[in-house]
């Protein structure tokens, strides 16, 4: 078992389930699932950089990763309906917590200037949203190979009902959360 899914089972929702008032240890909010997206707009050119963001999202996840097309076409942009344009992975159960241990101790204290996560990243349903710059913050990636620093999108979805019961979710796994905001 993961050491954070560990940690949740034993400790954190018997606190999460007297600091939020919850009458049932079922009501206490817990994770879903977290998507990891990276979108490459060059690859509409050359399909080796999708190859390339492929590998690099299966290995910061530790799960393969697909390649994501488009929709429609959009002659504007010169993109036919179809054509790959991104990367995405879905981790969900023990892959998910190992995931996020390591965003939480390893990757996030990487950031170049970080001053803490954006509380108004979320979606009014317990849902949160973060963008990363540069993925070689992740230890998987050999920064010596990367050919280009990419973006990359993290969702944590959750079963919070509101903002406020994700939040506390969040911060009892130790996500760092920018102290001077109000909700």
């Amino acid at each position: 078992m993961s050491r954070l899914l560990d940690h949740f089972n034993n400790q954190i929702k018997q606190e999460l389930k007297s600091k939020l008032g919850l009458k049932n240890i079922f009501e206490v909010p817990k994770l879903k699932k977290i998507i990891l997206n990276m979108g490459v707009g060059e690859g509409k050119d050359d399909t080796k950089l999708i190859d390339k963001a492929v590998d690099d999202l299966t290995l910061i996840s530790g799960q393969k990763a697909v390649k994501t097309t488009s929709k429609k076409a959009i002659s504007g942009f010169k993109i036919r309906a179809g054509m790959p344009l991104g990367a995405k992975v879905t981790l969900r159960n023990k892959m998910m917590y190992e995931f996020l241990d390591r965003l939480v101790n390893i990757a996030i204290p990487r950031i170049r200037d970080f001053r803490g996560l954006n509380v108004k990243s979320f979606d009014g349903k317990g849902n949160f949203s973060m963008g990363i710059k540069e993925h070689v913050i992740f230890p998987e990636i050999n920064f010596d190979k990367v050919e280009k620093v990419r973006g990359l999108d993290i969702i944590i979805c959750t079963s919070a009902k509101n903002n406020n019961e994700a939040i506390e979710l969040l911060k009892s796994f130790n996500m760092p959360f920018k102290d001077n905001q109000v909700n």
